[in-house]
C-alpha cells in the first residue's frame, strides 16, 4: 500500500537548518554545549538510552530532530518526584513519553507475576529503573513538573492499551491508558507519521485539544467527531468481512470519456460522439465512519462484549479501510483514529538514514546494556508481520502490511557497522524484522489489500493473493554476503517456515550460507487443538521445512540442527495436547532448555481467549464455543514441566498427571515411557519436603497474586501494612527495584 511521502516534505521548524547532535541532549550541560537554552520536545523513556535505530526513542528523537525540532532525552529518571522531571527544563511544545521498548509490566514480571531481577535495557543488566505500569507515572510526574505542557504517550505499552483492555497482572479489565495516565493525546503502532504532523500543528500555535483527527491517534471526547457518521459494532462481527469495492465511476461499464458537453444532454446523432452520463464516485463504505464499541463498564462485565469488542478492535486495523471508533468510559469515551498509513520504502530509508552513532550515550560509560549487545550488529530489514499469531501483538501495532527498506539502505547500514561499532567482526548477528522472510513480501491485488480484513494473510490457509517470492530477499541476502569486510551474515530473527516452503531457493539461501550451526523456528506446539488458537500452521508444514532444510545443508556440506520453540499453557491446551507435545519432542530427541508459558500480553488475541474463554477468532454469540484455559498455577506448572519432561525437578508433577489421566503406562524406563518410576530416594526426598511444608513458621512471599497489584498513582512506593491496613506486599524498599524499556533489579537489590 504505498501512499505519498510526507514526512521529509515539511518546512523545518524555524528554518533551523543546525548539524545534528552528536547524542541527543540528556543534561543541561549538554544543551549548553549545543547552545540550546531549551528543548521543544522532552522526551520520557524507560529505557537507558542508546542511539540505534533499533531503540524507539532514538528513533523518534532522530526523526524530530530532522524536522528543526530540539530534542532532549530524561532516561530512566526517579519516578519518586519530579524533579528528574524537570532536569532539562520546560520544553516549548510538549512532553513524549514511553515505557521503552517492552510494555513495563512484563519487562519486571516473568509470567507467573514473579518480580524479575534484570532488566536488558538498562546499564548493568539491573532491574527496577522504572515503574509498573511506567506510561501512567511517567505522565502523573511530567504533569506534576509543567501543569501546561501537553505530554503525548506512546510505545508498545501505550499502544496495546488504547482500548478498555483485559490486564493479567490485576486479572480484571481496565480504562484505555489514556484516561488513566491523563494524557493529553496517545500515539499508538510506528508513530513517526503521526508524532510529525502533530509536532509540526503544535509548532504552527494549533492547541492539542483541537489536534482530534491524526491518524494513528487516540483522543478523549465527549462526543464521535462531527461529520461522521457512527455504526453499532454489533452489525460488523463477522468473520473476514470483506467490503465491496465500490466501482470509482458508479457503475460496471462505465470507461474514461473526454466529455465535450452537459452529461445530461441526449444525442440522437449516430456520427456524434457519444456522451456518457458520469456518477460522483461513491463514497466508501468506512470513510468518516466510526464504530460504536461498547461501553468500558460493559466490556468490565459480559466476557461475551469483551470478546465482541476485541474481534472488531483486530478488524478495523487495516489502514485502508479501518473506521474510527468510540467507546465511552463512564461520562467520556475514548476516540481512535484509523491506523496511519505505513511508510513506503523511501520513507523507510529515509528513518534509518538518520545520523545514529549506533552505541549508548556516553554516560554509561563502560557498563554494558545486554539489550544493545544483542542487537549492535544486526539489522532491521522491515516492518509489520502479515502472520496475524494470536498470542502476538506486532499486527496490532506495527500493521499486517510490510514496510521495506530499499537494497542500498541495508548495504549502508552494514557499511556503517563497520565504521562505528567498536570491536566489530565482519558478522552481521541479523538481517530481518518481526519475521525473517517477509522481506517485500506482500498482497498482489492493491484493490484487495486495501479492503482485507482478514487477521492473517497465511492462516487457516497461505491467501492466494499473496506474493511468496522470496528472490528479494535472496538478492538481499547475497548483496550483504559481497560486502567488503563481512565474513558472515547470520539470520537470528524467527522464519516463517510455511511462508519459507513456498519458494524452496530461500531455504537453499538459507542453509547453504546464513545459518551458524542452529536455525531457530517456532512450530510452538504439535497438536490441532492449541494450533488453531494460535493461529499456526500444522507440522506438515514444519516436517516440508525440515526436509528441504537438512537436504540442503548436507548438499552445502554442513552438519545445521533446528532448534524448536513451544509455548506452554496457550488457550485451548488441554493436558492431553502437553502429553502428546511432550511425547514428540521425546522421540525427537529434543531436550529443551528455556521454555515459556503463554504470557497474556494486552491486546493479544490469545489474551482474549484466556481472559473470557471463548473463541473470540469466530463470530462471537452466545451459543460461541468455550475454550479450555490452563489458568491455574498448578496446571501451568504441569505444563511447563511436560516441556521439560526430561528434568527430574518436574518427574513428580507428571507422574501425578499420567495416573489421573489413566496414562500410568507412560511411567516407567521403557523406550516409550515419558518419566522414570520413582526411586526409593525421590520418595525420601518427597516424605522430607511434605514435613518441611507441614511445619510451623514463618513463610516469606515470593511473588505478587494479581490482587496484591495496587493501584499506584505514580508514587512508586509500596504501601506500607501500617496505612493500607493489608498484608506487606513483596517488594518493601522505598523505591521500586530498577528496570528497563519504552526494565531490571540491581543486584545489590536482588
Amino acid at each position: 500500500m504505498q501512499v505519498e511521502s510526507t514526512l521529509f516534505t515539511h518546512t523545518k521548524y524555524l528554518g533551523r537548518n543546525e548539524k545534528a547532535a552528536p547524542f541527543l541532549p540528556m543534561s543541561r550541560k549538554e544543551m549548553d554545549k549545543l547552545g540550546w537554552d531549551s528543548c521543544d520536545i522532552i522526551i520520557v523513556t524507560g529505557d537507558a538510552y542508546v542511539d540505534h535505530p533499533s531503540f524507539g526513542m532514538a528513533v523518534i528523537g532522530r526523526m524530530l530532530e530532522a524536522q528543526g525540532f530540539r530534542v532532549g532525552i530524561i532516561s530512566q529518571p526517579d519516578w519518586s518526584s519530579k524533579a528528574d522531571f524537570m532536569q532539562l527544563g520546560k520544553p516549548n511544545l510538549y512532553f513524549g513519553v514511553t515505557a521503552g521498548n517492552m510494555d513495563s509490566m512484563i519487562n519486571r514480571y516473568t509470567a507467573e507475576r514473579r518480580l524479575r531481577h534484570d532488566d536488558a535495557y538498562t546499564a548493568g543488566n539491573l532491574g527496577g529503573k522504572r515503574p509498573d505500569r511506567a506510561v501512567t507515572v511517567y505522565t502523573q510526574r511530567c504533569k506534576e513538573a509543567y501543569k501546561q505542557v501537553p505530554v503525548v504517550i506512546g510505545g508498545i505499552e501505550a499502544s496495546l492499551r488504547r482500548i478498555a483492555h483485559y490486564d493479567y497482572w490485576s486479572d480484571k479489565v481496565r480504562r484505555s491508558v489514556i484516561l488513566d495516565a491523563k494524557a493529553d493525546i496517545l500515539v499508538y503502532g510506528n508513530a513517526e507519521r503521526p508524532l510529525v504532523e502533530l509536532s509540526h500543528r503544535l509548532a504552527a500555535g494549533e492547541p492539542i485539544s483541537e489536534i482530534q483527527d491524526v491518524r494513528g491517534t487516540t483522543v478523549i471526547r465527549n462526543q464521535p467527531l462531527p461529520e461522521w457518521k457512527g455504526m453499532d459494532s454489533r452489525k460488523l462481527d463477522q468473520l473476514h468481512k470483506i467490503d465491496p469495492i465500490p466501482n470509482p465511476y458508479g457503475a460496471d461499464d462505465v470507461g474514461c470519456k473526454n466529455l465535450s458537453g452537459p452529461s445530461d444532454v441526449k444525442v440522437f446523432d449516430d456520427n456524434a460522439p457519444k456522451v456518457i452520463s458520469v456518477q460522483p464516485p461513491r463514497p466508501k463504505p468506512w470513510e468518516n465512519t466510526y464504530v460504536l464499541l461498547p461501553s468500558f463498564e460493559k466490556v468490565s462485565e459480559d466476557r461475551y462484549l469483551y470478546a465482541h469488542a476485541s474481534r472488531i478492535l483486530h478488524q478495523e486495523q487495516n489502514p485502508g479501510c479501518a473506521r474510527a471508533l468510540f467507546q465511552p468510559h463512564a461520562s467520556r469515551a475514548i476516540w481512535v483514529n484509523p491506523p496511519a498509513w505505513p511508510l513506503n520504502t523511501d520513507e523507510m530509508d529515509g528513518v534509518f538514514d538518520l545520523p545514529y552513532q549506533r552505541v549508548p550515550h556516553p554516560v554509561y560509560g563502560k557498563e554494558k546494556i545486554p539489550a544493545y549487545e544483542m542487537i549492535k550488529t544486526s539489522i532491521n530489514i522491515m516492518r509489520g508481520c502479515f502472520g496475524g499469531c494470536s498470542f502476538c501483538s506486532i499486527t496490532e501495532h506495527e500493521g499486517r502490511i510490510i514496510q521495506s527498506r530499499s537494497q542500498d539502505s541495508i548495504i549502508k547500514e552494514i557499511k556503517d557497522i563497520q565504521d562505528k561499532v567498536p570491536g566489530f567482526t565482519g558478522v552481521i548477528s541479523d538481517l530481518g524484522g518481526p519475521t525473517a522472510n517477509m522481506y517485500r513480501l506482500g498482497c498482489k491485488s492493491e484493490k484487495a489489500e486495501k479492503t482485507c480484513r482478514r487477521l492473517s494473510c497465511v492462516f487457516p490457509s497461505i491467501c492466494g493473493h499473496l506474493d511468496t517470492d522470496h528472490q528479494a530477499t535472496i538478492d538481499l541476502y547475497r548483496a550483504a554476503r559481497d560486502v567488503p569486510g563481512i565474513k558472515k551474515v547470520l539470520i537470528a530473527s524467527g522464519v516463517r517456515y510455511d511462508l519459507a516452503t513456498e519458494d524452496p531457493r530461500y531455504v537453499k539461501e538459507l542453509a547453504s550460507h546464513h545459518v551458524g550451526g542452529y536455525l531457530k523456528i517456532a512450530p510452538e506446539h504439535t497438536e490441532e487443538g492449541p494450533l488453531n488458537k494460535m493461529m499456526k500452521p500444522g507440522m506438515g508444514s514444519y516436517h516440508k521445512f525440515k526436509e528441504l532444510f537438512d537436504h540442503y545443508s548436507q548438499q552445502a556440506g554442513k552438519k545445521q540442527y533446528l532448534i524448536p520453540y513451544f509455548i506452554s499453557a496457550h488457550p485451548g491446551t488441554t493436558d492431553e495436547d502437553m502429553v502428546n507435545l511432550a511425547l514428540w519432542l521425546k522421540s525427537e530427541k529434543f531436550k529443551l532448555d528455556q521454555v515459556q508459558n503463554f504470557y497474556p500480553s494486552p491486546m493479544a488475541n490469545a489474551t482474549t481467549i484466556y481472559h473470557t474463554e471463548l473463541n473470540s477468532l469466530k463470530n462471537v454469540k452466545h451459543s460461541s464455543e468455550t475454550v479450555s484455559v490452563p489458568k491455574g498455577g498448578r496446571q501451568r506448572k504441569l505444563h511447563k514441566a511436560l516441556l521439560r519432561y526430561h528434568d527430574p525437578a518436574g518427574w513428580p508433577l507428571i507422574r501425578e498427571a499420567l495416573i489421573k489421566m489413566g496414562k500410568e503406562n507412560l511411567i516407567g524406563n521403557g523406550v516409550n515411557c515419558l518419566v522414570p518410576t520413582e526411586t526409593r530416594q525421590e520418595r525420601e526426598g518427597h516424605r522430607s519436603k511434605t514435613a518441611a511444608k507441614a511445619a510451623p513458621g514463618k513463610k516469606g512471599l515470593t511473588r505478587f497474586s494479581a490482587n496484591q497489584f495496587d493501584e499506584r498513582k505514580g508514587q512508586g512506593k509500596a504501601k506500607s501494612a501500617d496505612k493500607a491496613g493489608k498484608s506487606k506486599p513483596a517488594v518493601r524498599s522505598g523505591k521500586r527495584p530498577a528496570k528497563n524499556a519504552w526494565g531490571t533489579t540491581p543486584k545489590h537489590q536482588r
